[in-house]
């Protein structure tokens, strides 16, 4: 896979990011991110995504300084925990992340969840962050539009990404229209459903048709529809696999019909009920 087929997507603080990333979670020890990481190398991925609760900074660190790449290929993303929310816990908790991944700048730094007691301290650090530049750009995890509209109406900035459950039993069209129109990438965590829709008959049709995997399929889905993926695995045949999808297209009726397989069916948490729960303890 070559740059030229790689995408960025420009996003409206004027950065770009590559569309297609690497998701960590869940590499727990330092063989396996090692491999993992050296594969996604030679497969062309350039996003790395980790996070604070995810627990494997530190071996994603060591892994980076493995690779032996300039820092400027690599476009590395945290999320700030729940426990490490607030206006001074998330400046120490940045300053720490950045120490375990062995950085001194983040390209993207998002909320992981949206946490009501904390929601617009949280926000303030981020752009304080941004602003000393320590963070390239600032982003959210797992937000709907109400909690979106709620952060527009006291933040300076807005957040140029939304991460979000995505694939096709949760393709979320109305919040992915919504970020569109405030000129906010949607990325989708979980692309491929964390294996729940791999054995659908629909994906499996289409997917012979071209002579694919299910997965390089949902992936090339969730491309043309203009999400940022990062996709996940520790095994490197499928770590390529997953990077091989930008030589083939799907036409309108193959879009349509994976479109039509939306079940709203969630595989993580519904980030409304997180936010409610902790909003009754405050």
């Amino acid at each position: 896979m070559t740059e030229l087929l790689q995408p960025k997507l420009r996003l409206a603080d004027g950065h770009t990011m590559p569309q297609l990333g690497f998701g960590v979670y869940k590499l727990a020890d330092q063989a396996t991110m090692n491999t993992a990481i050296a594969a996604a190398n030679r497969s062309g991925y350039h996003l790395f995504d980790t996070a604070q609760a995810y627990g494997n900074e530190a071996i994603l660190g060591t892994a980076f300084k493995e690779l032996t790449i300039p820092r400027t290929e690599l476009f590395i993303i945290t999320k700030v925990a729940e426990v490490n929310q607030g206006y001074d816990n998330t400046l120490r908790s940045v300053e720490r992340s950045l120490k375990l991944l062995q950085t001194d700048y983040l390209d993207l730094l998002l909320v992981h969840w949206p946490i009501h007691s904390q929601f617009f301290e949280t926000w303030r650090a981020f752009e304080r962050l941004k602003a000393e530049k320590i963070v390239r750009s600032i982003g959210v995890s797992n937000y709907h539009q109400t909690h979106l509209d709620y952060l527009a109406t006291r933040a300076n900035e807005q957040p140029v990404v939304n991460q979000i459950e995505n694939h096709p039993y949760l393709s979320q069209e109305p919040l992915l229209a919504y970020d569109r129109k405030q000129q906010i990438v949607s990325q989708a965590w979980s692309p491929l459903g964390r294996g729940v829709v791999l054995q659908d008959p629909v994906l499996a049709k289409i997917a012979s048709q071209h002579h694919r995997s299910v997965a390089q399929i949902i992936l090339r889905w969730h491309i043309q529809r203009g999400l940022a993926i990062i996709p996940k695995s520790q095994n490197p045949q499928r770590i390529s696999e997953n990077a091989a999808i930008f030589d083939f297209k799907l036409d309108a009726d193959e879009m349509t019909a994976i479109a039509r397989l939306n079940r709203r069916q969630r595989t993580g948490a519904d980030p409304e009920v997180v936010y409610e729960i902790e909003h009754q303890y405050h």
